[in-house]
């Protein structure tokens, strides 16, 4: 079993459940700390080889993602995995795609789908899940 964030760790959201997922822009630097043990990346390109284990989901900015079905798989096993690993969740800036992600992730966690958005903006980003079909896809996610 491997150690989860530090609640206090910048870009991490706590779900109801208590799991933590770190949410953060690729654009940015490696936030200081820990590194993640599993990642999602979101992107319209296939990311560069990072040293933990990750998987990219084919998103372009400001869009849905390619897959719908292997996206709420691959949202799925991170939140399963953020049970006891340090998960990240990542797009380019870290607000419309990853917020997107993140609310799903609390749809998962038993946040009722319409108020998953308000919860993210709440407690990871006031701007996170960017456009009227990214929060759209929460409403009807899984």
């Amino acid at each position: 079993m491997t150690a989860v964030w530090e609640p206090t760790t910048a870009g991490v959201l706590r779900l109801p459940s208590g799991r933590l997922v770190r949410g953060r822009g690729l654009n940015w630097p490696l936030p200081q700390g820990p590194q993640p043990t599993f990642a999602l990346y979101l992107l319209g390109h296939r990311p560069p080889p990072v040293a933990w284990e990750s998987r990219w989901l084919r998103w372009p900015d400001f869009r849905l993602p390619s897959d719908r079905a292997t996206t709420a798989e691959a949202l799925r096993e991170a939140w399963e995995r953020a049970e006891s690993e340090r998960v990240e969740i990542a797009c380019a800036g870290g607000r419309g795609r990853t917020g997107t992600a993140l609310a799903c992730l609390a749809v998962l966690d038993g946040v009722p789908s319409r108020e998953a958005v308000a919860y993210v903006r709440e407690h990871y980003a006031p701007r996170a899940v960017e456009t009227p079909w990214q929060r759209r896809y929460v409403t009807r996610f899984p």
